[in-house]
Formats: structure tokens, sequence, C-alpha cells
């Protein structure tokens, strides 16, 4: 009798599992949707002078320079940096340059809808999360980016950020001086893998040693930063 019940279960298992392919397959004469093109990536490198990114311009340019490179051009790209207020400029917050969404990574995976998903801002927001995370945060060539355990970890991202995507307003240096020093100054660092240290902010988990090169991969990160596409 055990026997005839695990032949009936086994058999149950392959019609079911044959039945939901069948159902999630395209209808005949009917074509697979095709896959979002990518409108979010991490860079897969970063300026190479620590923080020092040119300013939002210079970093706009990487964002924009390794779209190019893999044929993503058509967008206009991004980086996702809030910078401090000066005598001469108002602060930036980095979710209101990011366009309105929604956006996907090279595979085609949508990490988040809007800019208020991406940030949380309400209880479904906040009940649902984002979609990023180590296996979807990827870069321009839709690579994962290293995170906790890898060797080295990369998974500190450039933001300059609250964790809602706003610049900070204490005063304090929180972008390595507008992301143009090597130098002086720390940065705001997100968690590209969501680990590491108890926090799993993606924008704003902990700030940097200071901005040079060495700084930033002496707590795991390399500088890198994100980049979305604005249209």
């Amino acid at each position: 009798m055990k026997k005839i019940n695990l032949v009936v279960i086994l058999a149950l298992s392959i019609f079911t599992a044959s039945y939901m392919a069948l159902a999630q397959a395209p209808a005949p004469g009917q074509q697979a949707a095709p896959q979002q093109p990518m409108t979010f990536f991490i860079v897969s490198a970063g300026s190479g002078n620590g923080a020092n990114l040119g300013g939002l311009a210079g970093a706009d340019m990487i964002c924009q320079a390794r779209a190019n490179a893999v044929g993503a051009g058509m967008h206009t790209w991004h980086a996702y940096l809030s910078t401090s207020a000066t005598a001469t400029q108002p602060a930036v917050n980095a979710r209101d340059r990011i366009g309105n969404g929604p956006w996907y990574n090279a595979k085609g995976a949508k990490v988040a809808k809007d800019v208020a998903d991406l940030h949380l801002d309400n209880l479904d927001a906040a009940r649902l999360g984002n979609n990023l995370g180590k296996q979807t945060a990827l870069n321009e060539k839709g690579g994962i980016v290293n995170g906790v355990g890898d060797m080295p970890n990369t998974h500190d991202m450039l933001t300059g950020s609250m964790p809602d995507g706003r610049a900070y307003t204490d005063g304090a240096d929180h972008t390595c001086q507008n992301w143009t020093s090597s130098t002086t100054g720390t940065a705001q660092l997100g968690h590209s893998d969501r680990n590491g240290g108890g926090n799993t902010s993606w924008n704003s988990a902990h700030p940097s040693r200071g901005c040079s090169q060495d700084n930033l991969v002496s707590t795991g990160g390399a500088g890198l930063f994100y980049c979305f596409a604005i249209n």
C-alpha cells in the first residue's frame, strides 16, 4: 500500500509540474514577452580616484559611459548621489535626480517600480520592500557585485544620502566635498547586498573612513555607485 501511495504522489507531482509549465508558457503562435531594457546598474568600476568623481556631472558621465559600452546609451543616466548645500548651490537629493521608474537590471528583473517603492516611503512599500539585493543589484555587464563573504568585498556604494534618499542637513561632510575630494571628508555608504554589520540599508549603512581609494577599500568598497536611467 505504501508503495502504491508513493507512486500516486509521484505521478501527481509530475502532473502538477507539467501543468504549471504549460500554464506559464506562451499560447501557440504567441511569443514570450521581451526582456525589459536595463534602466539600473552598479558601475563595474568607479573613478579610480576614491570618492573624487568629478562632482555630480563627472559621476553622471561615468554612468553614461558604462551604459554606452554595453549598448544602453539610448537612455540618459544619472548617478544616485546626494550633495550638500554650499554658499552658492542648494543641496541635491539623490532620489530627486533618478527619474520616476520603474527600473530593471541587466537581466530584466525589476528592482523598484518608482521612487516611493525604492525608498519604502509608505506602509505598502515598506511591507513589500524593493527588490534590491546581491542577486539583483547587478553591474552594467550583468555581473554580481561582491558582497559579504566574497574576496574582495566591494559592496559599499557611494550615496551621500540618508535612508530616504535625501541629503544630510547637519552641516557635516557626508559626500567627500560633494564628490570632488579623494583626501578630505567622508562619504555615506550603502550596502548593495543588504548585508554586513547588522545594517541592511542599500543606500545608508555607514560612513567611510575617508575619501581615498584605500579608505574606501578598507571598509569593503571600491568607489562604486548606483546608476539609474531617468528616461
